[in-house]
């Protein structure tokens, strides 16, 4: 079973369930392919989203070397996925979160008798125009 906090995923390709995990060396060999000079410069070329299918290809074949596989780049390409092409992107999408870092999830938006008040506070006054007369 796939550990993720150890930047491990599991993913079906080419009909059999495969662990994936880009190792010290799988980024390495990322870096090298896409002309990266260091990991935060590798970070910020996938962070834009834009892959090609080669390098979907990259990222899946040094998951799976760096989980063990013994794959080239042509065999990886020759591999179908769960809904095809788009099945590619979600497992290379996934693999990349869990190596640099799942984004946090967005903080709740305040509650709306907080909103537009300055300071905050929790028990405002009542109107003016508030009480028994």
């Amino acid at each position: 079973m796939a550990n993720r906090h150890r930047g491990e995923i599991e993913a079906e390709l080419g009909g059999v369930r495969r662990r994936l995990v880009l190792t010290l060396g799988a980024l390495a060999e990322l870096e090298s392919a896409f002309g990266a000079d260091d990991l935060v410069a590798l970070a910020e070329r996938f962070a834009t989203g834009r892959m090609a299918a080669r390098d979907l290809t990259r990222v899946v074949a040094a998951g799976l070397r760096g989980a063990g596989e013994n794959v080239t780049n042509e065999e990886v390409a020759a591999m179908t996925a769960p809904g095809g092409a788009i099945g590619f992107v979600a497992i290379a999408a996934e693999l990349l979160a869990v190596t640099f870092g799942e984004p946090a999830p967005a903080a709740p938006p305040p509650p709306p008798a907080a909103r537009g008040r300055a300071g905050g506070d929790e028990n405002p006054p009542p109107p003016q125009d508030a009480g028994c007369r």
